[in-house]
């Protein structure tokens, strides 16, 4: 009996502490239609967090962002935009009281991201490589 209740208790809690996290293989991307063929991590935070609102090449840039949370997100801003999420939303917080931006579109996961940025040569988001597809095209892999 103390043995059952010992494997039932220490399964778990193995599971619990070597368990790795969920971690995304990000990639940013945009429409295959677009001009864009690369960035740099620097332009894309710099899309992001509002402080340049066109491409290189002076086409607009509109940002397309994952759900709060998401492990693709959370790598997203931590390699490219160095920021964690209580960080980020201390960011946007003090721009939009201030009025000087809004943070970018948010949409529900990788199927949407990809479907607006395909049909938008102008915008801009990040993906799980696994989602990436002949409609839209990597210009970073952080």
């Amino acid at each position: 009996m103390l043995f059952s209740r010992f494997f039932k208790w220490a399964l778990p809690l193995a599971i619990l502490l070597f368990a790795q996290p969920a971690i995304a293989d990000v990639v940013v991307i945009v429409s295959a239609k677009s001009p864009v063929v690369n960035l740099s991590a620097d332009q894309v935070a710099k899309i992001f967090l509002g402080k340049s609102t066109s491409f290189p090449n002076n086409d607009p840039a509109y940002p397309i962002d994952q759900p709060l949370g998401s492990a693709v997100r959370d790598e997203f801003y931590a390699k490219v935009v160095h920021k964690d999420a209580s960080q980020l939303a201390a960011y946007w917080a003090k721009i939009i009281f201030t009025g000087e931006g809004r943070p970018p579109k948010l949409v529900a996961g990788d199927k949407a991201v990809v479907k607006i940025i395909a049909d938008n040569p102008d915008a801009i988001g990040y993906i799980d490589s696994s989602a990436l597809n002949h409609s839209v095209r990597a210009v970073l892999l952080p």
